[in-house]
Parts: structure tokens; sequence; C-alpha cells
């Protein structure tokens, strides 16, 4: 294990100093300094490899956290890389966008600051592309299978990597013009350079993973072509449909989808060209919903040079502390303060949308709100406590819904369930014979951890499909919940 007294040396959490605000706002770079690597160690000697490790479960993946902590310590950054890499395919994509429920269930966060989880495995893999040691892994021999996988978020691309590394042939198609799904288009650069999601496909291609992108099914190639060119189809599209906001004056000009934002602004990071791009640029903007994707809405107007930024957030502001409804080793809901935060901006709680506002040329220029009170366990509008709030752009980012199921046509398509997701049984297989489905087309708006879980379990549920017997390794935490997180 790692140092077995140094969760009684070192007490405290340590984590990489965040560029200063004025300046990391006047680039799209990641907002983190880079990690001391003798801070890290010290961080993971923290870990007591514990008897009954929690963070085992707390990982939808498994991973095996004590590990390569160990292995940390120890300084072995290429095992620990290993050993990561064993149960993950993407570390360098969880290390910084997943919420960390493994840090969650850590057994020293009962009476401690838990291990920075999190931060040792994004280093982990960081030093592990840097230093030379992700290198492709193409199969020994081929299975003369054939697999589609629709969709390029990480649920497609790591059942894709573990299909095309068990023999099969693979083909991924994005209607998008490049690969990656909202991991390209839904994340801003200062959260996760684009640079590690190429290094991820230049592996994959390597590895013999064929790439369709700039294709979308049902307009490009019809969804019976799709079925017929392969032996099973993996629909991984995400959860994509955003949650409406049905209030009066939502047709103006300048009230905008979360994703419509987030995705031009990529878009132009990356050197697009977008005509008539959704800016904050000298605007009053306001953001409605208080996720992440609210927080990457802040991030992004701040760099655009908004006059100012409201985010609001209907229900209460969350506890800074674990609650009792909540114990150990739960994933709690704290308020957090992300990096958007810090630089600038307001945040209002219990505040409830009411009316967008416009002026006597149409145009949009403020919203009215008024405070929220629960009635008979609803959120409602308090009557009485109404105000305006100034507003050029509004930003709506109130979650999703749920996949774009019309997409694939109407004709002998996946079955869906009364949510509007895609119906699948407990080995990811929808009503259509040779038709899989994983990741939040089938569960949900949910985590990263968890597509990239569901991608490897319903891989090896293929591979066992089309060979009667699989090679590969799925979580157990994805298999076991596949069937029970969604209404029929």
């Amino acid at each position: 294990m790692a140092d077995h007294r140094g969760f009684l040396k070192t007490t405290e959490r340590e984590l990489p100093a965040r560029r200063p605000v004025p300046v990391r706002i006047m680039d799209w770079k990641e907002v983190y300094e880079p990690t001391d690597h003798t801070m890290l160690r010290r961080q993971a000697s923290r870990c007591m490899d514990c008897g009954v490790p929690f963070c085992h479960s707390g990982c939808p993946l498994g991973n095996l956290i004590p590990e390569w902590n160990d292995l940390t310590w120890r300084d072995e950054g290429r095992a620990a890389s290993d050993r990561l890499h064993a149960t993950n395919n993407f570390p360098e994509f969880t290390g910084r966008l997943c919420p960390a429920p493994c840090e969650s269930a850590c057994v020293l966060g009962i009476n401690q600051p838990p291990v920075t989880i999190k931060r040792i495995e994004q280093t982990i893999a960081d030093d592990a592309l840097s230093n030379g040691w992700v290198r492709p892994q193409p199969p020994e021999r081929l299975t003369g299978k054939t697999v589609a996988v629709v969709g390029s978020g990480p649920a497609g691309l790591a059942a894709a990597q573990q299909l095309t590394r068990a023999g099969h042939t693979v083909v991924v198609y994005e209607r998008e013009d490049r690969i990656g799904g909202l991991l390209r288009y839904g994340i801003p650069d200062f959260k996760m350079e684009k640079e590690l999601v190429d290094a991820r496909i230049e592996q994959m291609t390597a590895e013999g993973t064929r790439f369709r992108p700039g294709v979308e099914i049902g307009v490009q190639l019809s969804w019976s072509d799709l079925r017929a060119r392969y032996d099973a189809v993996l629909v991984a599209t995400g959860s994509t449909i955003p949650r409406e906001l049905p209030i009066p004056g939502r047709d103006l000009p300048g009230v905008h989808f979360a994703m419509d934002y987030l995705v031009q602004a990529n878009r132009v990071v990356a050197g697009d060209e977008v005509a008539d791009q959704i800016s904050a640029a000298g605007k009053h903007v306001v953001v409605i919903g208080g996720g992440d994707t609210g927080s990457d809405c802040i991030g992004t107007a701040h760099r655009q040079g908004a006059l100012s930024v409201t985010n609001l957030a209907i229900g209460r502001q969350p506890s800074a502390e674990r609650g009792e409804h909540q114990p150990w080793p739960t994933q709690p809901t704290l308020f957090e303060v992300q990096s958007s935060h810090e630089e600038g901006g307001e945040r209002t709680y219990l505040a409830s949308t009411v009316e967008f506002l416009s002026d006597e040329s149409g145009a949009l220029r403020a919203l009215r709100v008024a405070e929220t009170a629960f009635v008979d366990g609803k959120r409602v509008p308090q009557s009485g406590t109404e105000r305006e709030i100034p507003a050029e752009l509004v930003l709506i980012a109130m979650g999703f819904t749920g996949p774009e199921t019309r997409v694939l046509g109407d004709e002998n398509v996946p079955a869906v369930t009364r949510l509007g997701s895609y119906r699948r049984d407990s080995r990811f297989a929808s009503s259509e014979p040779g038709v899989y489905v994983a990741g939040d087309a089938g569960r949900g708006q949910s985590l990263i951890v968890w597509a990239i879980a569901e991608g490897r379990a319903a891989a090896a549920a293929i591979d066992q499909d089309l060979m009667g017997a699989t090679v590969l390794t799925a979580p157990v935490a994805a298999t076991d919940v596949a069937l029970s997180v969604q209404p029929a």
C-alpha cells in the first residue's frame, strides 16, 4: 500500500493552483497550473488501501484506485498508467470532467478531506500521453464481424475501442464534422483542450477503428441500409434534447438553449467561421440552470466579454457540508464553486423565471423573476416577489430530457421508454435484434464515467453475442443498473 502513515502525516487536500482570473479569461486554455508531482505523491500517500475500498463502489468503472495511488506514491508512473487504463479507456477525460463520486465514497472522507483521486487520475493519464506510454493496441487477428457505432461521444468511443481490440471491424458514425460528440463541441477548452480528444482518435485509428464524420443516420445513410451492412449496431447518440422553458417571451431573439451557444463557441475556438454567432460580447447575460452546463456558459460568457453574468437556479442553495439525508458513502449534493464561478457574476437561488421581456423594437431587454415557493411539493413563483433582471442574452441550461429518437427513422428502430430514452435490457440489447444501446441514449442524462462504463459493458455484450464468448471485461456496476434506471 501507499505510506501506511500517510493519512496521518498529511491531513489536508492539496490541488494545483488555478491560473489568475484576469489572465485565464483572456484565453481558452485550461485553468489549472501544472501539477507539482511532489505534492501529487504526498496526496497519493494519503490513500489508506482500505480492506473494503468504497471508492470502487463509488466509481461505475470499478477503477483500481488504491493500486494506482500506491504506484503513484512509489513514483512508478508507467505501472500506474497500466492499472488505470485496465478499467478506463479515457482517464484524461474523466480526470477533468467527472464529478468524482469515488471521492465522496473515500473512507478517509469520513473524518478527513478525501484523497484527491480525480487529480491523481488526471495526472497519471497526462503523464502517460506526454511520455508516449499510450500506444495503439491493434488486435492480433480479425473476427470477420462488423459493428457500427452511431455517435462518437464517450460511450460510443469506449465501445468502439473495446470492440476493435477484440478483433471486430468497427465503424463510428458521427453527424458532426469532427469526431468527439459533446466532448468536442459541448465542453469548453478551458475545461478540456481538444488536443486530448485528437490524441485518442489518432490512437484508435491506428488500432483499426474507422471514423465517418459528417454522416447522419437517416439522412446520408438510412437506418435500414445501416442495419443491412453490419452484424451489430450500437446506438450511443447521447441525451441531446434540451429541457424547454415554456414561459411568455420564449420566442424572443436572444433566448437560446445553452448547447446551441456552447457548440458555436467551441467551433470558433477550433478555428471555424460561424455566421451570426450567438455571442455574449458587450451584453448582460443570464444563465438559467445551476449545473455543469450552466457553469460552462458562465465561463464562456466571461471570455467573450460579457458586461454582466447572472446565474439563476430555481431551488435552494445546497449545503457546503454533507447532510444527514446523504450519508457517506453516497454522493451528496453540495454547494460548489467551479472555476467559472470564480471569474465573476452573480449566483441567485430560489429564482423562478416568469417572463422574458422585450423593448419597443422587439429585442430582449430583461427577465422577470420571482422567489420560488414550495406548494404541495412543487416549485412555483411566489406572487408579489417579482423583479426584473437586465438581459440581452439568456441561455437555458436546464438539462436534457432524452435522445433524438426520430433521427433513426420510423421503421424497425429501437422502442423507447415512456421517458423517451431507448429501451434496452440488462445486456444493453434493444427491442430490435442485433441493435444495442449504451450511454445517455439509454439511461438518460448522466455522467461521463457512466457513459464510458456502459460503452465498455455494451461492447462485452456485443462481443459475447457475436462470438459466443467474450475476451472483454465489463464494469459490474454498469451491467447491474442498465435495466433498472429506465422505466418502461
